[in-house]
């Protein structure tokens, strides 16, 4: 019987002009999303692979000079963007995939295209998350909100329960009849996308097609409990236009009023200072120091020099006092820097678990939490690049110091080293984190996700057992 459900279900619905149509739409912004998001992540993958080539050859072709000089030249470091990044770019737009690392300062990331953009552009950008997580539930609702309570107008669900058919057998071949025409939709999809992995992987394409399977998995956790809650309303719905109001009043909630409302109360839970108040912070605490944090005594590293070596001036000094000073003054910047930069990262995060807390009330937010950190462009992993690129900085900078301090005598700034000091200093090698850890930073947008579905599923079931009939 549940057969026959299956197949008449299914049959409707694919003959409904309204799905034809919707699907077109729908697929077509879909896979129009994915392509465009492909090419310009091959776009902005060349770019980079370009930017990162040019500016190792100015740091390595930059001439005899000052190794702390050099260490100003300074030279720029690029996040890599992983390959499931054309689904969805994250917070990259926004928070940048390039910094200038230079001594004695940790930048912000620069080469915002969000900064270019019009707001216009902002709200008019789309990407196929954004697609999958608005638009697919809006026509699994226009599919749904009529499956049981239509049938109740119509009277055809007496006649239907009369034949013999239980309520939880009539629900569930609603529910697999409907699921089979969105794969219609979904699954042409799905195999462009796997496609578009492969052509974008240079290597083996194992990683990428794993975390792809893991996301589809939890769009469909996702699909499958938009399906439920339609069901639920359906059968609970004195109409079917009542049912339609209620499901479009949850899709409006889910995907416009609660993240709004996530943004807002996460920014009052755990605010953030602006630009210009956390840059005024870090000058002031560079300036004077901080909680025990003090500038380096330049006269007391002298004489703690003098003493170790056991000499009377500076000039009989086997070392560069000047070098080794930088390099204090250095580790005293990094103190400051990993205060302040820590703090920051910290709210940062505390924010994203209101935002994943709110999605008990909204399972988009935990859905693009968890879309964000397998496409590599959330919070966390932003904080991991920039945390990778703050070290390779301050290795470097120790580098050129050392140089200074071993090779050149005190105070003298007319030291130049060459090409051979500036080969040493390594390419940044960045190796992103796995799955298992991305999967281990959003435990609970999984719990809430898990959650939605189990709690559809069960009100689903109690409210068909209780529908009434006419």
């Amino acid at each position: 019987m549940i057969r026959h459900i299956i197949r008449k279900e299914f049959t409707d619905v694919v003959r409904d002009g309204r799905f034809r149509w919707c699907s077109i739409l729908v697929g077509s912004l879909l896979l129009v999303s994915l392509g465009h998001g492909w090419v310009e992540s091959q776009r902005v993958q060349r770019e980079r692979q370009a930017a990162q080539a040019t500016a190792r050859e100015h740091w390595e072709g930059q001439g005899e000079k000052n190794p702390h000089s050099a260490a100003h030249y300074g030279i720029y470091a690029f996040k890599p963007r992983l390959a499931l990044s054309f689904v969805d770019d994250g917070v990259d737009p926004y928070a940048g995939t390039s910094v200038w690392l230079e001594a004695h300062r940790q930048n912000d990331f620069m080469l915002r295209p969000a900064q270019d953009a019009s707001a216009a552009q902002r709200i008019g950008a789309l990407t196929a998350a954004q697609v999958l997580q608005h638009l697919v539930p809006l026509l699994i609702i226009l599919l749904t909100f009529g499956a049981l309570a239509g049938e109740r107008e119509r009277g055809t669900l007496r006649q239907l329960l009369a034949t013999g058919v239980g309520r939880r057998e009539l629900a569930t071949g609603k529910a697999l009849g409907l699921s089979g025409a969105l794969a219609l939709l979904l699954v042409p999809a799905a195999a462009v996308g796997a496609a578009a992995l492969v052509v974008a992987t240079p290597g083996p394409a194992a990683s990428p097609l794993a975390r792809g399977a893991v996301l589809a998995g939890i769009y469909l956790v996702y699909f499958g409990a938009f399906l439920a809650l339609s069901l639920a309303v359906s059968a609970w719905a004195r109409s079917a236009r009542t049912a339609l109001v209620v499901l479009l009043a949850v899709w409006v909630v889910n995907g416009f009023v609660a993240p709004r409302v996530a943004v807002d109360l996460s920014k009052w839970l755990h605010p953030t200072p602006s630009a210009l108040q956390f840059a005024r912070t870090m000058e002031q605490d560079l300036g004077s120091g901080v909680d025990g944090i003090a500038p380096p005594d330049r006269a007391a590293i002298t004489q703690a020099l003098l003493e170790e070596h056991g000499v009377d001036s500076v000039q009989a000094l086997p070392v560069n006092e000047t070098g080794i000073y930088l390099q204090e003054s250095e580790e005293f910047s990094n103190q400051i820097f990993d205060r302040n930069y820590g703090a920051l990262w910290d709210t940062f995060e505390r924010q994203t678990v209101v935002h994943e807390a709110v999605a008990a009330a909204a399972p988009l937010l935990a859905v693009r939490a968890l879309s964000m950190g397998l496409a590599g462009t959330d919070v966390e992993q932003h904080r991991h690049f920039a945390t990778a690129a703050e070290t390779y900085r301050r290795e470097m900078v120790l580098l050129m110091n050392n140089d200074m301090a071993m090779n050149s005598r005190s105070g003298d700034f007319t030291y130049a080293a060459g090409r051979e000091l500036w080969e040493e200093v390594p390419p940044l090698d960045y190796a992103a984190p796995g799955m298992g850890w991305v999967l281990g930073n959003r435990v609970l947008s999984l719990i809430v996700l898990a959650a939605w579905l189990g709690g559809a599923i069960l009100v689903a079931r109690a409210r068909v057992q209780r529908a009434e009939v006419g």
